[in-house]
């Protein structure tokens, strides 16, 4: 059985993965300080609630965009498990597309991961969504090669910024909104006004000028917890795939056997 791991800016996701298929997830907030010790002593215990034991796992594949995390991350799959990591985008493990861009080494390794899932998943050009600390937006061609896309503060983040930075700002929850209606009547409903469809109306008009700019049908497909709550009002996405990334990490672990 397979573990995948990936590391993103706030959450490390930990799947174990079988003949290709998800079993069970978990996530814990990323620390780049936690030691090898520390995940074995909190993922063993959720491993064994699951019915499996460490023994079970014979494989392990690492993806992270925090490379001060991946040192314990290692140590982890060597000293627990007794397995060598495959590290995606290194080694027997590097990106099976074309990366279509000026700097292919400073694309981040969840994109790239992304992109293969996206490829194995759709067919045709392929337009994806992360919601994540960041929100990225990235084009996948009917070929698989990865040919750009852009990066924007993640929701969280920008309403993060505004509370700290607005002494008279309450902290309010994202949640989609029913009413269509953009002009407020207290302040904490012209914030949600103004992070739900402020953001609703980013993602149309990048997603319209990506399609204009790609000049041939495009499927738009969303990852992260928020993607479902735009999708729920706003109907932005032909697909949502939640494990978008994992899904990625088992695929690319496959080609490198």
């Amino acid at each position: 059985m397979l573990l995948a791991i990936d590391v993103g800016n706030t959450n490390v996701k930990f799947a174990l993965v079988k003949d290709g298929d998800i079993r069970t997830r978990w996530r814990i907030h990323t620390d780049a300080r936690r030691t090898a010790d520390q995940y074995a002593v909190w993922l063993f215990q959720l491993i064994e609630l699951e019915g499996y034991t460490r023994t079970d796992v014979n494989a392990v594949i690492i993806s992270t965009v925090v490379p001060r995390a991946l040192h314990n991350l290692e140590m982890l799959a060597t000293k627990y498990f007794g397995v060598e990591p495959v590290i995606a985008g290194k080694g027997r493990a590097t990106w099976p597309m074309h990366l279509d861009v000026a700097n292919p080494a400073s694309l981040g390794a969840d994109r790239a991961v992304n992109s293969i899932a996206a490829h194995a998943l759709h067919s045709g050009d392929k337009i994806m969504i992360s919601f994540g600390t960041a929100t990225t937006v990235d084009h996948v061609d009917f070929t698989g090669a990865y040919k750009g896309g852009l990066i924007a503060p993640g929701l969280n983040l920008s309403l993060e910024a505004l509370v700290s930075a607005a002494a008279k700002l309450p902290r309010i929850a994202i949640e989609a909104l029913s009413d269509p209606s953009v002009i407020g009547r207290d302040t904490e409903s012209q914030m949600q006004i103004g992070i739900y469809w402020g953001y609703v109306s980013m993602m149309e008009g990048l997603i319209g000028r990506m399609k204009a700019e790609i000049a041939r049908p495009a499927k738009v497909i969303a990852t992260g917890g928020l993607a479902a709550v735009f999708q729920q009002n706003a109907h932005l996405f032909d697909a949502i795939e939640p494990d978008l990334t994992l899904k990625g990490l088992a695929l690319l672990h496959k080609h490198s056997q």
